[in-house]
């Protein structure tokens, strides 16, 4: 109990040494110099060399009492907000100098009535330089203690276009892009309420990088809405430039191959989540986004289970979890059952995998992974060659060389059957984080199965779900509804019930609000007596 008081005591006191320490530094960040002809020497010599930094002056001589002059990047700002912010200027510089207005009032009156979208008042060198490179037109009035950053940001941008990997059959076909402000549109088109939240942190010291952390409020675990904004916080490096340097600095367990978070490049998928409780992190600068906590359902899980028919959507997630399980341990299995455990092969089947090993100079653990690795490299390859050859090159590159493999005696045809069964279902799972994480553990399953046989994959299998049952996604336990169990959750894992039928939000993920729907939501001809349905346990 003392230990702990300490312990409370200590974290208190190095949190207001933290923020002493801020409050210091924002201090002695330098102020910007009233003059107008200071500033922008300052200005060109930090970006003078750049040709795409452009400086207007709105005044014969910028040392005029009211002189004034904008500066920007002409590659980060949109031409024609910029057209009319500067007309606006001169009009209001007109009036000023009718008036006799001095430098303060002028830049007020210049807050109210300039016809411009998000506009933020500057007062230290380190919030000009940062405003300038953000896409903001930087206004500098001369004798003026401030400046002001007006948001015009545009220059050539990718438009909304269907993902290209997580693409759907029935559903929205418009994506992310590299746009954080196209990215939080699209969210809340999706979701019109004043209680979805966007938080915004700036990290990186030499990107400053625009992070937004999205939540809708009462919805949403508030414990876990603070750990990702803490953990975000504490992020101290030079760059982000996706999201996955997010990804590896805040989630649990980082050395696990288990992904802990989803990455999604779908706004449904962002809005159906965040409906659900989750929390998501957009990145600017990339389509990816990222949502938290999850399960290791999840990840079999896609937005068109909740578009189309809720018998085929249950039918589609247990094909997924029989790929997943096809995927992980079918080279596996062969191995064994061939090397070691004959027996459990029925007589037929063995007597031809028997004759197709005859002239193979290899065991089967050796020739399974020369095929494994063989379609790895290809896989690979087809990624990274150019977009029109690359498909061919990868179709024609492993039928050529299975089948040349087979002719040459190097590999039986049943290897070959096995491994192209095994890759087509490492496809079938929706995402690739997991899907990746299948392929490494499926290798060590290979190793384990050529030297034990079966007791090796069980010896395999059992720590791993043993890591499973240890992992947690920012407080939720990655096996959940099953341990801890929760009945209530049972009706959107596996089995996907209608949405009539689906009253609640997941248990744990949500905040105060579960409620998803009225109590007696059924379709039309349903027989009453489901009113007297049990609701499921909150």
């Amino acid at each position: 109990m003392l230990g702990r008081w300490f312990k409370k005591i200590f974290s208190q006191q190095k949190q207001q040494s933290q923020a002493s320490e801020k409050s210091k530094k924002q201090q002695d960040a330098h102020s910007i110099n009233p003059s107008l002809p200071h500033t922008l020497l300052l200005l060109k010599d930090q970006f003078g060399q750049s040709p795409d930094f452009t400086v207007r002056s709105l005044s014969r001589h910028p040392a005029e009492p009211s002189g004034m002059a904008v500066c920007y990047f002409a590659g980060l700002i949109d031409q024609k907000l910029l057209t009319s912010l500067i007309e606006g200027l001169i009009h209001e510089d007109s009036d000023n100098n009718q008036n006799q207005t001095n430098p303060s009032q002028m830049a007020s009156r210049l807050l109210e009535k300039l016809p411009s979208g998000h506009m933020e008042i500057i007062h230290n060198e380190d919030q000009l330089f940062t405003a300038i490179l953000s896409g903001s037109a930087v206004i500098i009035i001369n004798n003026c203690p401030f400046s002001l950053a007006v948001m015009i940001s545009g220059g050539a941008r990718r438009s909304v276009e269907e993902p290209s990997s997580q693409t759907v059959v029935r559903g929205p076909k418009e994506g992310f892009t590299e746009d954080i402000t196209t990215n939080i549109a699209l969210v809340r088109r999706k979701i019109r309420s004043p209680k979805l939240k966007f938080e915004t942190h700036n990290i990186g010291q030499l990107t400053h990088t625009t992070v937004v952390l999205a939540y809708i409020e009462d919805v949403a675990n508030t414990d876990v809405v603070k750990d990702i904004t803490l953990r975000l916080q504490s992020i101290d490096t030079d760059s982000i430039l996706e999201s996955g340097y997010i990804q590896e600095f805040i989630q649990d367990s980082p050395l696990s191959p288990f992904p802990m978070m989803i990455d999604t490049e779908r706004p449904d998928t962002v809005a159906g989540s965040l409906l659900d409780g989750q929390v998501a992190v957009l990145v600017d600068g990339t389509p990816f986004a990222l949502i938290a906590p999850v399960t290791f359902f999840n990840f079999f899980q896609t937005p068109e289970d909740y578009y189309q028919r809720y018998d085929i959507s249950t039918f589609l997630r247990c094909l997924r979890l029989v790929a997943f399980l096809v995927s992980l341990l079918l080279p596996s299995l062969y191995i064994a059952l061939t090397t070691f455990q004959q027996e459990m092969i029925p007589t037929t089947l063995l007597i031809s995998l028997t004759a197709q090993r005859e002239g193979t100079p290899f065991p089967a653990l050796v020739e399974t992974l020369i095929m494994e690795i063989t379609f790895e490299v290809i896989r690979e390859a087809g990624i990274r060659m150019p977009r029109v050859i690359g498909p061919a090159i990868s179709i024609v590159g492993a039928l050529v060389i299975g089948q040349a493999a087979v002719e040459a005696g190097l590999v039986s045809g049943a290897v070959v059957i096995v491994v192209s069964f095994t890759a087509i279902s490492n496809f079938v799972i929706p995402y690739f984080s997991m899907s990746s994480a299948i392929r490494l553990l499926r290798f060590v399953l290979m190793f384990l199965a050529g030297f034990l046989g079966l007791f090796g994959i069980l010896a395999g299998l059992i720590p791993m779900l043993a890591h499973l049952l240890s992992l947690r996604s920012f407080g939720i336990d990655y096996l959940m509804p099953y341990s801890p169990f929760y009945k209530s959750n049972m009706k959107d894992l596996v089995l996907r019930a209608p949405w009539w039928a689906m009253k609640t939000r997941p248990n744990v993920k949500s905040g105060k609000n579960r409620i998803r729907q009225a109590p007696h939501q059924y379709p039309k001809g349903t027989s009453n007596r489901l009113d007297n349905m049990k609701e499921p346990e909150q």
